[in-house]
């Protein structure tokens, strides 16, 4: 766990594997980093839905969720997009290189709650990275779980991150929903966009728990679509991390109405957002 004496004391990682999720200008690339001292294990432990600022000594840090899950055992795993200067500068960065990491911070995904229950997951975009965690965190676990529904989707499908995930989800059993924005030749799933691929599944409220992560403008179709389904506010969950920025409650400029982010969140329920409009703003 981050030393709670000194939350700004960075421990040092090793990058051991980087590669490109998706191309363009705000490419995605994710890493997979190891402690250079292996002793912090001892110690450290996060939940899905959990975020650390990662950094690179000289230019800076900026906090991305932890998009690997507490079961994959021996490294760590974050999903960037280039984006900024801290961003780019970690683009920079292959194997051997390497980062700083201050963590875990933030709540998590109740996921004792939602024992026994089925789970949708619906992403879009980066928004996937917060949401994979979830997903294998169920899939190493199970028995204790309902059924399982992973809806995604993207502008292009060269955009979807995770892509090599998806067939080991269908060759599992569970429910794998894909989509673009608009139609590709050979693309053999929807077309169209997020909220609109939820409805085409339709996922039944009874006795499940829906989660989603997206643009903001995204998040708030799906949950007016998750509504109209018949879920209710408190089977909801979404989660803000793109809005954290020191992640220890100290510079003030998460605040959503009365709630600040890194302290109450990043993870909400929709019960608690729903009357806090600037939420998905």
């Amino acid at each position: 766990m981050m030393d709670e004496s000194n939350p700004y004391l960075p421990y040092t990682v090793k990058v051991e594997e980087a590669w490109f999720e998706t191309p363009g200008e705000r490419c995605i690339k994710t890493f997979k980093v190891n402690f250079t001292d292996e002793k912090v294990w001892d110690t450290w432990s996060h939940k899905p839905g959990q975020c650390a600022m990662v950094g690179r000594l000289g230019v800076g840090e900026s906090m991305f969720c932890i998009s690997s899950a507490p079961s994959e055992e021996g490294y760590l795993r974050f999903s960037v997009m280039r984006m900024g200067k801290v961003t780019s500068a970690l683009h920079e960065l292959e194997a051997g290189d390497l980062m700083t990491v201050r963590g875990p911070v933030g709540n998590s995904f109740p996921l004792d709650e939602w024992e026994g229950k089925d789970i949708v997951t619906i992403g879009g975009g980066i928004g996937q990275a917060p949401l994979r965690p979830v997903i294998n965190y169920i899939r190493a676990n199970r028995d204790r779980f309902g059924e399982l529904k992973v809806l995604y989707g993207a502008r292009t499908s060269d955009d979807h991150c995770f892509k090599g995930e998806f067939d080991d989800f269908r060759k599992e059993g569970h429910g794998c929903h894909l989509a673009v924005d608009v139609s590709e030749e050979k693309w053999p799933h929807f077309v169209g966009f997020v909220p609109n691929l939820l409805m085409e599944v339709s996922p039944s409220p009874e006795n499940a728990v829906a989660v989603t992560c997206g643009p903001p403008v995204m998040i708030k179709f799906v949950i007016q679509n998750l509504e109209k389904l018949g879920f209710a506010p408190e089977q909801i969950y979404t989660t803000l991390e793109e809005r954290m920025k020191c992640g220890i409650g100290k510079c003030g400029r998460c605040n959503i109405g009365h709630l600040y982010v890194c302290k109450d969140g990043p993870v909400f329920s929709y019960a608690t957002l729903k009357e806090i409009p600037e939420a998905f703003a």
